[in-house]
């Protein structure tokens, strides 16, 4: 009689149920890491991921792509359309006058390098602002450089970095873009004047109204109608992450008015060897010292940049780096109306 084999079935392995306390652990785990993936999108959308609410148009890349066609010299040179002369350090033509200079002051560890740029307009309108990337939002970043020669700019310096934070008035080149009243600012207007003020007691349609072209959200304020503010050691701009103590010395960028259409801007190196940045006071006493009588503190730190003739002037984080920005002012020609 023939056998018949069957092939023996193969056991499945016993599976041990998941013991409660194993369970509590993997459910805290997995509670955990949502947490904190959480926190991560929610910090880089934050500071990381760029937020485009309004692109502008671009209304310079005309006169932007023909000035770099002339070509902005360092040496001295002669542009006929605008009867403009220039080095490195000046710059004279109908409508404007720019003069930088470089200043040195202590010695060692208390040395102090900072730039002075005085500024004469006949046209106001000469003095604007732009966004980086031609776009307002917020995590949108381009170095100062780069804007300004998109702008076709022959001066410009580091704005307030508005992108920074979702709050303050925020007026670029006649249109508001953004109007949650926050702290101390600044308002440029079409006369060539400029005055310092609380975003909660003038609203924007009142700026506007009185022919307000640029504002300004990041302080503090600096001179007010002639006078040094007395206090700054409660100046508190935002409490956003990472930032660091205003009131040290830092690397500092100041806009200050002399008189209508008469402007003197400020940018202090700072963090490195040879300059050890300034307090606000010290900011406050050099305004003061070339005349302003009105003065405002932007964004400083990295962001400090002053930029002449296609070229940054100072040393930026004292690396000749520049730290990516979300605006400037700067000036150009033929921008009258």
């Amino acid at each position: 009689m023939m056998k018949i084999y069957e092939k023996p079935t193969r056991k499945e392995p016993h599976k041990r149920p998941i013991s409660p306390r194993k369970r509590r652990w993997l459910i805290i785990t997995l509670v955990i890491v949502l947490a904190v993936g959480g926190i991560l999108y929610s910090l880089a959308d934050r500071y990381l991921i760029r937020h485009v609410q309004v692109v502008v148009a671009d209304e310079n890349t005309a006169t932007a792509a023909a000035g770099n066609a002339n070509g902005f010299s360092s040496t001295s040179t002669t542009t006929t359309e605008v009867n403009a002369t220039s080095d490195d350090w000046n710059y004279s033509s109908d409508d404007m006058k720019v003069n930088i200079e470089k200043v040195q002051t202590g010695s060692d560890s208390d040395q102090i390098t900072y730039y002075v740029a005085d500024v004469q307009l006949t046209d106001a309108s000469s003095l604007r602002t732009a966004l980086a990337d031609n776009s307002f939002g917020t995590n949108i970043t381009e170095n100062t450089s780069v804007i300004a020669s998109a702008n076709n700019a022959i001066f410009a310096i580091n704005g307030d970095y508005y992108g920074f934070r979702d709050d303050g008035v925020i007026i670029r080149n006649g249109t508001l873009y953004r109007d949650s009243p926050t702290r101390d600012a600044l308002a440029l207007f079409n006369n060539g004047t400029m005055k310092t003020y609380n975003e909660n007691e003038i609203s924007s349609s009142e700026l506007l109204a009185e022919g307000a072209t640029n504002t300004l959200s990041f302080g503090p304020i600096l001179i007010q109608d002639g006078e040094i503010v007395s206090d700054f050691s409660s100046v508190k701009i935002d409490n956003n992450f990472g930032n660091r103590s205003i009131q040290d010395t830092n690397p500092r960028t100041a806009i200050g008015m002399i008189a209508p259409n008469h402007y003197v801007f400020v940018v202090v190196d700072g963090r490195q060897d040879n300059s050890r940045g300034m307090t606000l006071a010290e900011l406050a006493d050099v305004m003061k010292g070339l005349g302003a009588t009105e003065a405002y503190n932007l964004d400083g730190g990295g962001s400090s940049t002053m930029y002449f003739m296609g070229r940054v002037v100072n040393n930026p984080l004292g690396r000749n780096q520049e730290r990516g920005v979300s605006d400037i002012l700067y000036l150009t020609e033929g921008q009258g109306s």
